[in-house]
């Protein structure tokens, strides 16, 4: 009787939580745990229920309670620790945790959806995608897990799944904003085929910011493809400005950030030494060309990227103990001066390892790197640090056409022409005075219209800044086959083009406030 009662208390707890009863979901997870005191169903919904209500902390002891209860043996307490460790940045354990889950017998859809998940997230798309099919396979109609499966197939190249992976999810859900933007990212759109009639009846009846901002974005990129400039425009900003309004953006608050960066030029420390292969290091404004650099030093043999890695940051703000709710902020870079930079240097290296384990030079291509470039050189010495430049008018242009993640804040000055200009004012003012203090063996810069003009010549450059022999294939980058987990994940599969070169001269008009503050600025635009 009383497995009974507890087990019937156990369901209409999961449905009263999925409907976020919170409190009746509470009182059914104590009533079971007074009539059972070892159960460890109650201790997962708790842990889900607790971090709904932000406290990380919490949840993760009580689903560890739930896991030890359990004997490890149930994959969702698993699946569902990975995903709370991955949002305490915690990659490894989160991925231990996902592959405990897979080892479980009888997982459900969802866990093996959230094994995807936590795999993806830490850089295993092709582990991922195996899950994601069972999840699908599973649950053939769930819109959510279609999609997840089709950006894990776009990441590691397989295009034409990816696309098949989209449709599906739009034909389960017409409304599933984010497989929308995706598919029409991923394919050109023509007169004779797009979707703009569906796309704009959705935009109409939308209310939330993160779906208005997807769906505006594909109308956006469908005018793009179809040379009305004048319209590509006018949808980013609508799709733009409730996000905008939502998020309160004010780059006066990112500015600090760009002058504790300069600061760090400045700082005085002891020398490190370190026997490890020198990694590289790939900065730069987003849509810059840090991915084609990327793709051209990883087309040779002892180069393997480990993608866009939060790993020295990550280090770096765990070192500083900083409080901070930032990982990277202006306070965790000024308070990097009274830390041992070589132990943060040795701490990242030992986890970017973990990713790429058998690369003789590890590559990492975060952009935002580029706050962090001076401790990098500090943290480790052999490092080479690439920066990827692009003449800014393209770069303010490529970042306000881009649809960031909007769960990271970083990228949120793009949600307005003007503040995007001013941050890559920021960007510029800050890079010259990289150039001017940094060691140019350690630290060089790249135009991404030389890299167009000639590759090959680029490339050399590039190999050589490296100390790396030269390999014709970094000249061919486009048969790279490795996984590209960027925005550009179509684009650098193909032979360079010409096309992007110079592109805001076709804006012209519509980006007269951004090219006013950059003229202002003293930028040169011809």
């Amino acid at each position: 009787m009383v497995e009974q009662k507890t087990n019937m208390l156990i369901i209409e707890a999961e449905r009263l939580l999925s409907v976020r009863n919170y409190k009746a979901a509470h009182a059914n997870c104590i009533e079971v745990l007074k009539l059972s005191p070892n159960a460890h169903a109650p201790f997962y919904l708790l842990s889900i229920l607790t971090f709904d209500h932000g406290n990380l902390d919490k949840s993760l002891e009580l689903v560890e309670k739930a896991i030890a209860l359990s004997q490890g043996k149930t994959g969702r307490y698993h699946a569902w620790h990975g995903r709370l460790l991955t949002n305490q940045h915690q990659r490894d354990l989160a991925v231990n945790a996902a592959r405990a889950a897979a080892n479980c017998p009888d997982n459900s859809a969802q866990t093996l959806d959230t094994i995807g998940v936590v795999l993806s997230r830490s850089g295993y798309h092709s582990e991922a995608i195996q899950h994601y099919k069972q999840a699908t396979d599973l649950s053939p109609k769930n819109a959510a897990y279609w999609y997840n499966l089709g950006a894990a197939q776009q990441f590691v190249g397989d295009m034409k799944e990816a696309e098949l992976s989209y449709t599906r999810a739009i034909e389960i859900d017409p409304t599933s904003h984010k497989a929308w933007s995706s598919l029409v990212s991923l394919t050109k759109q023509t007169k004779e085929k797009n979707y703009l009639s569906e796309l704009k009846t959705q935009f109409d009846n939308l209310k939330r910011p993160d779906e208005r901002l997807n769906i505006g974005h594909a109308i956006a990129k469908t005018y793009e493809d179809l040379g009305q400039v004048q319209d590509q425009m006018h949808w980013l900003e609508k799709a733009k400005k409730l996000k905008f309004e939502a998020q309160a953006y004010d780059i006066q608050n990112d500015i600090p950030l760009f002058q504790a960066a300069q600061k760090t030029l400045h700082f005085s420390y002891s020398k490190c030494n370190t026997s490890e292969a020198a990694p590289i290091f790939v900065i730069g404004l987003p849509r810059s060309g840090t991915t084609l650099v990327d793709r051209i030093l990883s087309s040779h043999t002892d180069v393997e990227s480990a993608g866009e890695l939060t790993d020295f940051a990550l280090k770096l703000k765990k070192a500083s103990g900083t409080l901070s709710p930032y990982i990277l902020d202006e306070e965790t870079l000024l308070a990097s001066q009274r830390l041992d930079l070589g132990q943060v240097g040795q701490q990242y290296l030992q986890s970017a390892s973990k990713i790429v384990p058998n690369a003789r030079r590890i590559l990492d291509k975060m952009p935002l790197n580029f706050f962090c470039a001076p401790l990098i050189l500090q943290a480790i010495p052999n490092a080479k640090i690439i920066c990827v430049r692009r003449h800014l008018a393209d770069s303010v242009l490529s970042n306000y056409k881009q649809l960031f993640a909007t769960s990271f804040s970083y990228y949120n000055y793009s949600l307005n022409l003007e503040d995007t200009a001013k941050y890559c004012v920021q960007f510029d003012k800050l890079m010259a005075q990289y150039t001017s203090n940094l060691p140019s063996e350690k630290y060089t810069e790249v135009y991404y219209e030389d890299i167009v003009a000639d590759t090959t010549k680029a490339a050399r450059k590039l190999v050589n800044f490296c100390d790396l022999e030269w390999q014709d294939a970094c000249a061919s980058f486009h048969k790279n086959s490795a996984p590209v987990a960027t925005a550009s994940s179509a684009q650098v599969r193909q032979p360079i083009y010409k096309s992007a070169l110079a592109r805001w001269k076709k804006y012209e008009a519509e980006l007269e406030p951004a090219l006013r503050i950059l003229k202002e600025a003293g930028i040169q635009l011809d």
